[in-house]
């Protein structure tokens, strides 16, 4: 966690495979992300968070545009830092509102997830 972005793109590939195999695959999520989306061959548990798509989408698009701004190398630094700390913070406040689930952490250690 987070396994959002990149890192969601590569599991991908990995849970499809899973699935074939057999093996019943249960991906737990944030109901804002940028690619986690249900689909056929695993079953979801979603959880919600305090934030919404739009504002995490402005947050992934500022930091990635930062990235690659030009200008004195000091301010882009700065620039990049605060949009790696907004990113980060969805992505901490996700990891918060997870474990703050009740219900949902009850079903991952009924289901022996």
């Amino acid at each position: 966690v987070p396994a959002d972005g990149s890192h969601w793109l590569s599991m991908r590939e990995v849970l499809d495979m899973l699935q074939q195999k057999g093996h019943e695959v249960v991906v737990v999520a944030p109901e804002v992300s940028l690619h986690i989306k249900p689909a056929k061959n695993f079953v979801m548990k979603m959880y919600s968070v305090p934030f919404t798509q739009e504002e995490l989408e402005e947050a992934f698009q500022a930091f990635f545009q930062v990235s690659f701004e030009e200008g004195w190398v000091l301010k882009r630094l700065f620039k990049v830092h605060k949009g790696m700390k907004a990113l980060t913070d969805c992505w901490v406040t996700s990891c918060e509102q997870l474990l703050q689930n009740k219900e949902l952490i009850r079903y991952l250690e009924e289901s022996k997830f």
